[in-house]
């Protein structure tokens, strides 16, 4: 009997002294409670499940306004494969006040597509870049979307991005002759002197 329990306890011992072992060397295939432990943490691959509500974090709030503006510029645009005037167009998004003033601009060579002048029947496409000089400003403006019909300013500027430097501060802006009330009609002089104010070249000296 006292033989049986040495080597009962000769076998114990060498267990523990296995389980030892084991832990240092990191060898033990289970964590107490028969869960598997790996080199990747508790869930063995290191995947963890996705985090709630992730695809409404990635989904994007749509002003309603702006997509109302969106689909009215997409109502406008042009039917069965029709080509946009340039004239047309820089009227639709609002550059120019009337489409014969459009035209006008166009001939007068203040209108450039991708660098080149163009007449007013110029057809329009997607990603062009247009210039325009209008009323002593410049516009630079990429298309976005083709439209035929006149629209409010809201839509407008959903069919271009606007490139356009600032307009100049309005102290660089000459100012126009003001005459005093009951002062009668302006001399030649006073004209001239209007006209230089004005930039338009008057004669120096006044004379």
């Amino acid at each position: 009997m006292a033989a049986e329990r040495a080597d009962d306890g000769v076998g114990e011992a060498a267990d523990r002294n296995s389980r030892g072992r084991a832990a240092v060397t990191g060898t033990e295939s289970e964590a107490p409670g028969g869960r598997a432990v790996g080199a990747e943490g508790p869930s063995g691959d290191g995947d963890g499940e996705d985090a709630p509500g992730g695809d409404a974090k990635a989904a994007v709030a749509v002003d309603p306004k702006v997509a109302a503006a969106v689909a009215a510029a997409e109502a406008a645009g042009p039917q069965n494969g029709e080509t946009v005037r340039i004239d047309s167009w820089i009227w639709s998004v609002r550059l120019v006040k009337t489409r014969s003033a459009g035209a006008t601009a166009c001939k007068g060579g203040h209108v450039r597509v991708n660098g080149d002048r163009v007449k007013p029947a110029h057809s329009l496409r997607v990603g062009d870049e247009v210039r325009l000089v209008h009323e002593g400003h410049e516009r630079i403006v990429v298309v976005k979307r083709l439209i035929r019909k006149r629209v409010g300013a809201p839509v407008a500027v959903q069919c271009y991005v606007d490139n356009s430097p600032p307009p100049p501060p309005r102290e660089a802006v000459a100012p126009a002759g003001i005459r005093d009330r009951g002062t009668g009609r302006p001399t030649k002089r006073d004209r001239r002197d209007m006209e230089r104010l004005r930039g338009a070249g008057g004669r120096p000296g006044g004379h």
